[in-house]
């Protein structure tokens, strides 16, 4: 089942943000097939302020888990996080 994850960052957070993005990404490219999609939100001025992840995973508590390990998580950076099964549609 695919999983969308939408992680926005508390504000004034960006150099957390940029702390922990090696640690975040080796956790997220880990991930191999089963990583649908996964990229940064930006404001108006191109800065990170959050994440958006489509990821593949065997049910709602390997999401949550996943969640919950991912080293900005850890750190402190997310103000909310949402996860919410997901179906891709369109393009076939």
């Amino acid at each position: 089942m695919l999983y969308h994850i939408f992680c926005k960052d508390k504000p004034g957070c960006l150099q957390l943000r940029l702390d922990n993005r090696d640690a975040h990404l080796a956790v997220v490219n880990a991930l191999g097939d089963r990583l649908f999609t996964a990229g940064p939100l930006l404001n108006g001025n191109d800065e990170m302020i959050g994440s958006v992840l489509i990821i593949d995973f065997d049910d709602d508590v390997a999401a949550e888990a996943f969640c919950e390990q991912d080293p900005y998580a850890k750190a402190g950076l997310f103000e909310q996080v949402t996860v919410t099964r997901w179906r891709k549609t369109l393009p076939p």
